[in-house]
């Protein structure tokens, strides 16, 4: 089974999720996106396939989502991909893609989903 994930390895939901992962023995593409950012197409892509705004892959509390009013409605989607792919630290935690689909694991539980989506 093909299973990505979006990691940081300093999250313990992230990690909790690989585990989850590893644990129903599946071997991820792991995706540190600290290090290898994902690009704004690949953003828009994740948001799509997930069937989530660009806003809901974004973490609110981070002092340069704040900073860049990323909450306020008159931000457009196109805005929040730029200051996704420009600040990777924006970006919510993990993002798993499997053959079932896209998901923002928090709680980490929700990769289990995917993957007995994706075994069906």
């Amino acid at each position: 089974m093909d299973i990505t994930i979006y990691h940081n390895p300093a999250c313990s939901k992230s990690r909790a999720a690989l585990k989850l992962i590893k644990d129903a023995g599946v071997e991820p593409t792991v995706v540190e996106y600290l290090k290898n950012p994902p690009d704004k197409a690949i953003l828009a892509a994740l948001a799509d396939r997930a069937g989530v705004s660009v806003l809901e892959l974004m973490r609110p509390n981070e002092d340069e989502f704040k900073a860049m009013n990323l909450g306020d409605a008159t931000t457009t989607e196109e805005a929040r991909l730029d200051a996704l792919a420009a600040h990777p630290r924006l970006i919510n935690r993990p993002i798993v893609v499997a053959p079932a689909g896209v998901k923002v694991c928090r709680p980490p539980e929700l990769v289990l989903d995917l993957i007995d989506a994706s075994r069906s």
